[in-house]
């Protein structure tokens, strides 16, 4: 049985899982060909504010049309006969449509995909088709009303193409309290619009618009209203490529016009952060180049008689932690993140996790921070034993459960929330327990086995270049306040952050908004450069530490590299009031739940790989002077 759940699990997300699975992502890769009238099925997604695009909701939440009409089914009928298109294939077509299989990682995102009426065939342009007639009663009226007060937009897919629209407008607007007042007049939509361009037999961009002339004003919902629901589809031939299909959707109307092409900006912080780096280095080698023939000049009575400096403290500085359980499985978890981030990062530039499909991205995260869960075992009982730790059971259960138990902790609130507005955020239970068997059978295990790895295999010699003492040396308490540790964590924090604040604000109109993240090149890049100046920065303010002969570095230059995620969390705080339109406890649920599991993963990530650094460091400088 966990035999068959872990194949399983890995199987249905891995499109390398096996020969079948590859074998049809290569073929939805390439692009469907389409024959001469073959039926194109248009796929209905949800529903929901636009400026929450979090809080959706099922697309037939709202009464539109599910079904045909008598007169539309005699239509289609004839329309089927002028195309030498049997009635009984049609029915097989749409009976193929309605059958629509959820990916692992669109369900993760909240997609709801279900089959709609919608009759469309390939290179076949229709001027209007009655899609149903219908008699909306008053509930149903309000529905609508509610939706278009709320400005809802819907989201429909062709080809895994999605579609926006907005489900009507309100003329001579005043909302209050999401109530129209005065003259205000509430529309709705009800004829849609497709433009669909094909290229050499493949769809390559699809569209809908809403017909303004043929809207229908709901504004009374007092008695019924009859409503006619109909659409038309243009065909157009498009020189856009199959794989460059979605760099469309950068340039759509429907999309905030905010979403520019921001090279210059991001050219300007990388020359930044390149000039701070060098300038650190240079200082910093200067600073040590001057203690080293300083020290190496000094005798040991002379050297006794030294005031300060960080040589006096070669006996404490490798004095190991407090809680080191927690700090190593800090490190481990950091390191797991760290290469995760990395891994993924590098299939997605590459391709092999498609960046176009819908929910493969968090898709990914997932099955990578399980397969690769191995690395945060290895890493925090490998530095665990170092430190002459005897309970490094316990530091795998820890490194197990640091980053899982708050994520899991957040996704039980936001879950609960979203169910309780009936939601398709909510995550469904297939995907719950897809999760759940993930991390059971196959991340605990391999972190226990990378613990145990690195029990029987990895050195225990921490390989110190000085002797600890075996009475700590009292630390200095009278220090500048430019020197203390309140200013050494700001500055440790802000000044990694403004490196990457421009990047960060197309990544947040990615993670919350509708654009589409396609510049993945560019964020490797960023998420390199942010690592290295975040390293290069606690080390020199570590320099600083061991200068006023603070020996206790270790969860200094742990939280100083961590620093940067608490910014990237208050600055969600400003972005969420001042560059966003969004509201509400369900959105605001979601949206600063999941920033903190962010924010989280982000001290982990930069903490872990600061300490690493300073460790180098520290090394390396005790190793160049005489000590006793």
């Amino acid at each position: 049985m966990r035999k068959t759940l872990i194949v399983a699990a890995v199987a249905s997300l891995l499109p390398w899982a096996s020969a079948k699975t590859y074998s049809r992502i290569k073929r939805v890769r390439a692009g469907k060909t389409y024959g001469e009238h073959e039926a194109v099925h248009v796929v209905v997604n949800k529903v929901g504010p636009f400026n929450n695009p979090t809080e959706t909701y099922r697309y037939y939440s709202l009464p539109f049309c599910q079904s045909h009409s008598t007169e539309q089914e005699e239509t289609e009928v004839a329309a089927f006969e002028n195309l030498n298109l049997d009635v009984g294939v049609r029915g097989e077509k749409r009976e193929a449509a309605i059958r629509h299989r959820h990916r692992f990682g669109e369900s993760m995102v909240g997609d709801r995909r279900e089959s709609s009426p919608y009759e469309v065939t390939f290179g076949d342009s229709v001027d209007w088709r009655l899609l149903c007639k219908t008699s909306l009663d008053t509930k149903q009226l309000e529905g609508f009303k509610k939706a278009i007060v709320n400005n809802y937009f819907f989201e429909m897919f062709v080809e895994d193409l999605p579609m926006w629209g907005y489900i009507g407008d309100v003329a001579e607007e005043d909302i209050i309290m999401n109530e129209v007042e005065g003259n205000g007049k509430v529309y709705l939509f009800p004829h849609l619009h497709f433009y669909l361009g094909y290229n050499n037999d493949k769809i390559v961009s699809a569209k809908v618009t809403t017909d303004m002339d043929r809207r229908v004003d709901i504004t009374d919902t007092s008695r019924a209203t009859e409503v006619q629901f109909s659409y038309s589809v243009e065909w157009f031939e498009d020189e856009l490529e199959w794989k460059d299909r979605m760099t469309k959707y950068a340039e759509s109307r429907f999309l905030p016009a905010s979403f520019e092409i921001h090279w210059l900006s991001i050219i300007n912080s990388f020359v930044l952060v390149l000039l701070l780096t060098a300038f650190l280095t240079i200082i910093l080698l200067r600073v040590l180049k001057n203690d080293f023939s300083r020290y190496m000049e000094l005798d040991d009575e002379a050297m006794d008689e030294e005031e300060s400096g960080w040589k006096l403290i070669h006996g404490d500085v490798f004095r190991f932690p407090e809680f080191p359980t927690v700090f190593c499985a800090a490190v481990g978890t950091g390191t797991q993140l760290l290469v995760v981030t990395f891994c993924h990062l590098g299939l997605a530039l590459t391709g092999i996790i498609s960046t176009n499909r819908r929910g493969s991205i968090l898709a990914g995260v997932v099955v990578l921070y399980s397969l690769l869960s191995f690395v945060g075992g290895y890493s925090a009982v490998k530095l665990y034993r170092q430190m002459n730790g005897k309970l490094w059971v316990r530091c795998i259960l820890l490194t197990a459960t640091l980053f899982p138990a708050p994520v899991a902790a957040v996704f039980m609130w936001v879950n609960s929330v979203a169910l309780a507005h009936g939601s398709t955020s909510a995550l469904p239970f297939t995907a719950i327990l897809t999760v759940t068997a993930l991390y059971g059978f196959i991340c605990f295990p391999l972190t226990i086995v990378g613990g145990i790895m690195a029990k029987n295999y990895a050195s225990p010699d921490f390989n110190a270049p000085t002797r600890t003492t075996k009475v700590a040396r009292e630390i200095p308490t009278e220090i500048p306040w430019y020197r203390g540790r309140y200013f050494q964590v700001l500055i440790a924090g802000f000044l990694p952050f403004s490196a990457i604040y421009i990047e960060l604000h197309y990544i947040f109109a990615s993670m919350w908004g509708h654009q589409i993240y396609t510049l993945f090149g560019i964020l490797l890049l960023a998420f390199i450069l942010l690592v290295i100046v975040t390293s290069f920065i606690t080390v020199a303010l570590l320099y600083f530490q061991l200068a006023r002969e603070d020996h206790r570095w270790w969860w200094a230059s742990y939280i100083n590299g961590g620093m940067t995620g608490l910014f990237i969390y208050v600055y969600s705080f400003y972005y969420y009031s001042h560059r966003s339109g969004m509201s509400g406890m369900l959105q605001g649920s979601f949206y600063f739940g999941y920033m903190a599991v962010v924010s989280f993963a982000f001290f982990l990530m930069l903490g872990s790989a600061a300490f690493q650094f300073s460790l180098i460091f520290v090394k390396y400088i005790y190793s160049r002077v005489k000590c006793d």
